[in-house]
Order: structure tokens, then C-alpha cells, then sequence
């Protein structure tokens, strides 16, 4: 594991501290899913923001200036990159576990979820954000099913209050509205451009992810509702995952039931215009 304090603090205070979780596969997945916790610890004394990168991010597309960059060259650039991330954003932790992809979509690769396990243990965050599971992302889906298996094995009172799923590779435009959970991006808009920037290596190497990510919050805020002015100036989707940890409920009957409820909701609103 590399371990980065932003501040300087000893490690144990960095991690103890912390408020907000975000556990992600990759290196720049935190700062485009999580950023409203970000921007709501930045430069309080009360609240603090802490990030787990899981995976190395080796597998990234690379052009230009990366073109030719191997993997360990990649991984090394990623480091550094979200070195930068933590430091801008003022994380009280950033810790990079930098497991391949394949060994966090191994289900019973124990050693992820042992880690993960022990890291939200020390830091006893009151809310804990990680990918949706209806991401297309096979990695994130997979990172999301570690973090839940190592919440499970935390003791109730170890555990975050709430879990939340978050979007990266997929929208959660399609919730029924009653079920999103609004998380409000709008607050210093200049960091979190900063903070898009600093991921030089995915935004040159092909994937304008910058443009995309700010653009999916600016959509959201619109088009949230239909029929009132807009109430967030940029605005992220998440998934409510809090059940979850319960080992007693069936992550896949969970999911599903939000399909289930948009499906019904579509043909509920369809059929009122029917003849």
C-alpha cells in the first residue's frame, strides 16, 4: 500500500480522522464520483475527505504523450497524478492499494477485502462512497462488491451510517426520482476543474473525462426536474448501498428491485396516454 498524508500528520491521525470515505478502482474515479464530499470537507476543520484507490490503473488508454508509455511507466505517472489530487483537495488520506484488476474481480481474492476491511476500520467514516453496482464498468462493479464484502465483515459499530453508489460508468438519470440521492457538486467550481486537470495522463492519453464528468453534473442539474428552476448548479447521482451491509440481503435482488421500480414507473406513465 502507498500511503500519502497531504498534510503532513502521521498516518494513524490521517486516516483516524476522516469523515468522508471514497473507495474507487482507479486513480481519478474518486475525484469525478465523489467530488461533492470533497468540496465538503475542503478547508473545514470538522470534516475531512479520505480516498482508497484499489487497483494500479495499469490498463489505461493511452495516445500522445503516453503512447508509448509501458505499464509500470503508466502506473508510476498515476501515482503521481493522484498524488496531486489528494494534495489539491486537501484529503486527510490517500491510500493506493495498487492490486491488478484481475485480482479485485477474483471473487475470493480475501487479501482486497481484508485490506479494505481493515483501512475503513481505522478510519470509521460517518458516509462512505464507492461505484453503483449498474455500472458497465466490470472493474468498479467488482471494486463496489469488495468494498461491501468488507463492510460486512465490520462490526455494527465500525460500520459508516450510510453507502452510497456513485456514477462513473453509468448515468443514474433512471432512478425513480424518490430513490437518487442528490449529491450537490456545485460548491467551488474552480477545484474541481483543478482536479479534473491533474489527470493529465487520462485527459491527453484519449478520454476527455473532464468534459464529460462536468458535463454529466451540469445535465443532472437541468434536468432534474421538469417542471421547476434548477436547484443545483452541478449535481451527481447516487445509489443508496446502506442495506447492503446487511449479509442477510441479496445484493442482486437489491439492484434489481431499482430496474424493477423504473420499469413500472415507465409503464405506469406510458399507459396514462393510452386509449
Amino acid at each position: 500500500m502507498i500511503s500519502y498524508i497531504p498534510d503532513g500528520t502521521d498516518e494513524e491521525t490521517g486516516i483516524s480522522r476522516t469523515t468522508h470515505l471514497a473507495i474507487s478502482a482507479h486513480q481519478d474515479d474518486v475525484e469525478f464520483m465523489a467530488y461533492a464530499p470533497i468540496a465538503e470537507c475542503f478547508g473545514q476543520k470538522d470534516k475531512h475527505f479520505g480516498a482508497i484507490i484499489v487497483t494500479d490503473g495499469a490498463g489505461s488508454p493511452r495516445s500522445g504523450l503516453y503512447a508509448d508509455y509501458t505499464d509500470e511507466e503508466m502506473k508510476a505517472v498515476r501515482i503521481v497524478e493522484q498524488k496531486k489530487a489528494a494534495f489539491v483537495g486537501e484529503y486527510s488520506f490517500l491510500a493506493m492499494l495498487g492490486y491488478p484488476s484481475k485480482a479485485v474481480k477474483d471473487a475470493k481474492n480475501e487479501k482486497v477485502v481484508e485490506e479494505l476491511a481493515a483501512l475503513i476500520r481505522r478510519a470509521r467514516p460517518k458516509y462512505l462512497y464507492t461505484h453503483n453496482l449498474a455500472d458497465k464498468h466490470d472493474t468498479h462493479v467488482a471494486t463496489a462488491l469488495r468494498v461491501i464484502a468488507a463492510l460486512r465483515k465490520l462490526a455494527p459499530e465500525e460500520r459508516p451510517e450510510k453507502v452510497y453508489g456513485c456514477e462513473v460508468w453509468r448515468d443514474l438519470d433512471w432512478l425513480c426520482d424518490e430513490e437518487k440521492v442528490y449529491l450537490d457538486c456545485g460548491a467551488h467550481p474552480n477545484l474541481m476543474r483543478c482536479l479534473s486537470a491533474v489527470f493529465d495522463s487520462q485527459i491527453v492519453g484519449g478520454k476527455r473525462y473532464d468534459l464529460a464528468a462536468e458535463g454529466r453534473r451540469l445535465a443532472n442539474a437541468t434536468f432534474s426536474a421538469s417542471h421547476a428552476c434548477d436547484t443545483y448548479e452541478a449535481l451527481n447521482y447516487a445509489m443508496d448501498l446502506t442495506p447492503l451491509m446487511d449479509e442477510t440481503v441479496d445484493i442482486v435482488a437489491y439492484i434489481v428491485k431499482f430496474i424493477d421500480r423504473f420499469k413500472g414507473e415507465v409503464e405506469e406513465t406510458i399507459g396514462n396516454f393510452l386509449v
